[in-house]
């Protein structure tokens, strides 16, 4: 006589059976695309070591897969926490990265895969590798704003920090300009290009898209980094504060033009739908005309 627990073993068997039987009768694209499945709707319940598996598995039954290949870099970059200076947290973002090279073999113009390694180069404090890839973003969708916008963040980054640590080191305070410094022409060789580029790059982005607020905040930073590297130039300086300052404005007036807007959109969203409209005069709905 068989026991309850030997008759739940003889069960699982079987369904293994059908099981392995069912996948067996698969082509490899089809395990292929099923594991990717599976592994999708891990990723969206955070459930990136399950995902990562799953992507795997996919890629076991075909290398040639993109999409699970992208996927899998995905998944990895998930667990790559910015600034976190582990080793479990590196080996992630530099798997993360191979993946997406990995694709990038597979497909010479993969975007996703470009945008993958330079965020991850960012974070990673690999500031010239993430810009050579924007280069290449922008080289392949020359109409894309944001790639122009992101050499520009790298730039100001970089710059910033070399500006600050000098500043730093003299104990200059705000407003003391390191314009009236030694030093001045040091810190000015090493940002000067990163600046000009910065401010380029901006230009561009502004040129395809002229409400970039993002582009125009960055415009304000940049223009007070060139600021504080005209040496021996106050008149300069002041240039480059009031091109600042007028950044500054218009960025705000950009972003106050786009919530009035969304409101609006909002408004018309819910008139449409049958919500109750907001009067000129104050009433509670529309009115009929008379």
């Amino acid at each position: 006589m068989r026991t309850p627990a030997i008759r739940l073993l003889a069960i699982t068997l079987i369904l293994n059976a059908f099981c392995c039987l069912s996948n067996a009768q698969k082509s490899p694209n089809e395990l292929a695309k099923d594991e990717l499945n599976r592994g999708v709707q891990a990723y969206k319940a955070a459930k990136y070591e399950d995902a990562i598996q799953h992507f795997e598995n996919a890629l076991r039954s075909d290398p040639q897969f993109k999409t699970a290949r992208l996927y899998l870099a995905t998944a990895y970059a998930q667990r790559c926490i910015p600034g976190a200076d582990t080793s479990d947290n590196t080996n992630s973002c530099e798997t993360a990265i191979a993946q997406f090279k990995q694709l990038l073999t597979l497909d010479p113009e993969n975007i996703n895969a470009m945008k993958g390694i330079a965020s991850l180069d960012f974070n990673m404090k690999r500031f010239e590798e993430a810009k050579d890839y924007h280069r290449q973003i922008a080289k392949l969708e020359p109409q894309d704003p944001e790639a122009f916008y992101s050499i520009a963040v790298i730039d100001w980054t970089q710059s910033y920090k070399t500006r600050m640590d000098e500043r730093n080191a003299l104990h200059l305070e705000v407003p003391e300009a390191l314009i009236d410094q030694p030093t001045c022409f040091i810190v000015r060789s090493k940002i000067n290009d990163n600046v000009a580029e910065g401010i380029e790059m901006l230009k561009r982005a502004l040129l395809l898209r002229p409400d970039y607020d993002d582009a125009m905040a960055y415009m304000n930073l940049l223009y007070r980094e060139r600021a504080d590297i005209q040496c021996n130039d106050p008149q300069a300086y002041k240039a480059d504060v009031k091109a600042a300052d007028e950044w500054v404005a218009l960025t705000m007036d950009v972003k106050k033009k786009k919530a009035t807007a969304q409101r609006g959109s909002a408004g018309l969203a819910a008139c449409a739908s049958g919500t109750t409209c907001s009067g000129s005069g104050g009433g509670g709905g529309a009115r009929e005309p008379h």
